[in-house]
């Protein structure tokens, strides 16, 4: 008697995200991606995570009371058996009401000997939304490590950072070292390393019940890189990307992100250990499912054809 081995079809890993309340956040993510946030001050949607600081929960009825970081031990299956002892990336939405603190992210070897065998962060944001004459805070303008100290030390806020100007559909990759900072009215995705580690430089002297925010200025100065590498051509326009094809934003050693703007119909084969995928405007169809604005999803090692149908703008990434 002859057997046929069947094929079991893996299912789409659908989230619950979690919301972190900030100083200054707003309500975006209600108004305009329509999440049940917990305040007015809802700063970050955590679409894809399975960090230990918000860990997303699955939707799927046969993954019911898992967890992401769960379902990443019990079935690495999933993620192609690809090494690593957690989910490598973290998926956001960030609402930024007001100017977030000026911050940088150390590397991998920074923070595993400083915050516990933490991973460091290599981020990248595509700007969702902004005002006009948007600017971000992408540098500094310290040649020296001593002129960084004494700018930081001083105060002088203005000499010491750089601007970038954005505008919706922009993207810009942000790698450890580098000061940054998302500026008031702006809404970001960003995809980055799985970690929470952030060293804050100025906070602009905002107190929460009644005293200032934690400021991590020796760290911040050990891992800043000096000189600033250069901000030319770090923004990239993605307006005219074409229609119905998976649009290559970056690759990195972490990451890479793509971009699809979906007018129709679009078949393709899902040949990566997996592939995060986040719907930030529109609706449509995922393989007989239906899928709309802040979605957010994983298809899993070998599923094979994906089949999407629909309007919508959507941010994937994987692991490179």
């Amino acid at each position: 008697m002859k057997f046929v081995k069947e094929r079991i079809m893996k299912p789409i890993i659908f989230l619950k995200p979690v919301f972190k309340q900030m100083i200054w956040g707003g309500n975006r993510l209600a108004t305009d991606f329509g999440y049940d946030i917990p305040s007015n001050k809802t700063g970050e949607c955590w679409g894809i995570s399975a960090h230990p600081n918000g860990d997303d929960s699955i939707a799927n009825v046969c993954y019911a009371d898992m967890t992401l970081s769960q379902l990443w031990d019990e079935h690495p299956e999933l993620f192609g058996d690809i090494d690593g002892d957690r989910f490598p990336l973290l998926i956001k939405i960030i609402d930024a009401k007001d100017n977030l603190s000026i911050q940088v992210h150390p590397y991998d070897k920074y923070a595993s000997m400083n915050e516990n065998g933490s991973l460091g962060k290599t981020e990248c944001w595509y700007i969702i939304d902004c005002p006009d004459n948007a600017k971000l805070v992408v540098g500094h303008n310290a040649k020296t490590r001593e002129a960084l100290s004494d700018m930081i030390h001083d105060g002088r806020w203005d000499e010491f950072i750089r601007y970038v100007p954005i505008k919706k559909g922009d993207f810009i990759q942000i790698e450890p070292g580098t000061v940054h900072a998302i500026t008031s009215g702006c809404m970001i995705l960003e995809t980055q390393q799985n970690s929470d580690i952030t060293y804050r430089v100025y906070d602009y002297d905002r107190l929460v019940n009644g005293k200032p925010r934690e400021l991590h200025v020796k760290k911040s100065i050990d891992v800043i890189t000096v000189p600033a590498k250069s901000t030319e051509d770090s923004v990239m326009d993605t307006s005219n990307l074409p229609y119905n094809k998976w649009n290559k934003l970056i690759e990195c050693r972490y990451y890479m992100v793509y971009k699809l703007v979906l007018h129709g119909k679009l078949d393709f084969k899902q040949s990566h250990p997996f592939l995060n995928m986040s719907v930030l405007d529109g609706e449509g169809v995922v393989n007989g499912q239906r899928i709309k604005k802040g979605d957010h999803f994983i298809i899993p090692a070998k599923f094979g054809k994906v089949k999407l149908e629909g309007n919508m703008e959507v941010i994937a990434s994987c692991v490179s």
